[in-house]
């Protein structure tokens, strides 16, 4: 039955004229039944000057979005780039439609920024309070007057919209749909305190503030930077998210959730959308951004495809051990004394031939404490007894390393580095890009795929403990004949 049926007036004859409705009733219904329409016919309101550029992804993120508020999706994690509508359409337009048909939906909203928050509760109180609004739902519900402030409005209907700050204590409070959009600060994306912090409060705080866990649903968006961003984090907990992933370059990917597949682009390298990203824009955005921040922001891939700083295609690789170096050293990059779930103890043999340096086969790769952290000196050194240096980096559990073994152990070295992480593995970087660093083959050391990934992703990845022992070792051994060498 169409919407002018439903209200069209007979006398019993087949042959009767139908009435159709007002126009301002058929624009209310179509905007209830769908998200995508809503926006259509509020967006004036919130951009009075600037005229809707539609796109596919709108329908799209505005049919999950109505999915979970019908309860079919529990969990929704969206990655998109910035500036393409995603907290216009997440953290505004979307509670406003929800309460057209259910007021009494409770919101708990979060940012990494408290002045985000409120300047998207502003927005979605903007929409409720115009005359458009109330003259087609006003019906419906009221806002409370004693709590309609930026960060905290009510209405009649029991309903209300909490914003807060993603990090900070919600003591007391909880929702029926629970919103993050952005999470992590940018600024801070480099921060291991700053991801420890965002990680244990959506595991501990956010994830608690349901009123009914049984019914209760979640909603994640934001730009992807680091490998241990919320997403990254959230993603590798087993917990089931549908998982929306947009890139601003059609990568080739045909991503999907329960709604089927979501990306109608068909060739690599489709803008996500041109209207408004053209070519143009892109190129200049690239030159300003960076390979990391494209990767990441536009790409939603915390790192280049082919790697940042230490790039993929550069590394050399050996399929059998050469019979003579020239020296072999072994270099060690220890944990901190309260032991993480991010932290490694880490142990690599290099061997010198003229200006190559080749990564030898065994390695040593896990998370240990003091003890066992002493005996791997001993077990890697019994594999290579020849090792003339044994560099132990003199931080964290280094230090009593070297202590206990000193005199145990000939050769042991304390390293004290100078300059950042980043800093010392630009200063491997013309080695590797000249082909003079050296890899085992995976016939020979399965492993090492897996320090490639560590390399490539630095620093945004996950861990970062290979890439420390390996730049400690190349700088050693490219500099330590020279007089007055500090390792920097």
């Amino acid at each position: 039955m169409t919407i002018s049926s439903a209200f069209a007036t007979s006398s019993g004859t087949e042959t009767e004229e139908l009435q159709s409705p007002p126009l301002d009733l058929i624009d209310k219904l179509i905007a209830e039944k769908s998200l995508h329409e809503f926006i259509k016919q509020a967006w004036p309101i919130v951009e009075p000057d600037t005229p809707l550029l539609d796109n596919w992804h709108i329908g799209l993120l505005c049919e999950h979005l109505e999915a979970v508020s019908l309860g079919q999706i529990r969990n929704l994690l969206i990655n998109i780039p910035p500036r393409t509508m995603k907290s216009l359409i997440v953290s505004v337009f979307w509670q406003v439609w929800e309460w057209t048909m259910r007021p009494a939906t409770r919101w708990l909203y979060s940012s990494y920024s408290g002045d985000v928050s409120t300047r998207d509760s502003l927005k979605c109180r903007r929409i409720i309070e115009s005359s458009w609004f109330r003259s087609q739902w006003g019906n419906v519900f009221r806002l409370t007057g004693d709590q309609n402030v930026k960060t905290r409005f009510e209405n009649n209907r029991t309903g209300y919209r909490i914003a807060t700050s993603a990090g900070v204590s919600i003591i007391g409070e909880g929702g029926d749909i629970l919103v993050v959009d952005d999470p992590n600060d940018l600024k801070k994306i480099y921060s291991d305190v700053h991801l420890d912090s965002i990680n244990q409060w959506l595991d501990e705080v956010w994830s608690t503030r349901f009123n009914d866990p049984t019914t209760g649903r979640k909603v994640v968006i934001q730009q992807r930077a680091h490998e241990r961003d919320a997403t990254g984090h959230l993603l590798s907990q087993g917990v089931k998210w549908e998982h929306i992933c947009i890139p601003m370059e059609f990568d080739g990917k045909r991503r999907s959730t329960i709604l089927g597949i979501y990306d109608p682009r068909q060739e690599p390298g489709e803008l996500l959308w041109p209207d408004r990203f053209t070519p143009a824009v892109l190129i200049d955005s690239k030159k300003v951004m960076g390979s990391f921040g494209i990767a990441g922001q536009f790409q939603q891939s915390p790192a280049p495809a082919g790697g940042g700083i230490l790039k993929r295609e550069c590394w050399k690789y050996y399929k059998a051990i050469p019979k003579k170096f020239d020296e072999i050293i072994l270099s060690f990059d220890m944990t901190f004394k309260k032991l993480t779930d991010n932290d490694f103890v880490v142990g690599q043999g290099w061997g010198r031939i003229g200006a190559d340096k080749y990564l030898l086969p065994v390695r040593i790769r896990e998370r240990m404490g003091f003890a066992a952290s002493c005996q791997a000196v001993r077990n890697l050194k019994g594999t290579y007894p020849s090792a003339i240096a044994v560099l132990v980096e003199d931080k964290a559990n280094g230090p009593a390393v070297i202590e206990t073994l000193q005199k145990e152990i000939a050769g042991i070295i304390p390293i004290e580095p100078e300059g950042g992480k980043e800093a010392r593995a630009f200063a491997i970087q013309p080695q590797q890009e000249a082909g003079n660093l050296y890899l085992p083959d995976p016939s020979l050391a399965p492993w090492i795929e897996e320090f490639v990934g560590e390399c490539t992703s630095f620093p945004r990845g996950a861990n970062d403990d290979q890439v420390d022992a390996c730049t400690q070792a190349v700088h050693w051994l490219s500099n330590r004949a020279v007089p007055g060498f500090a390792f920097a």
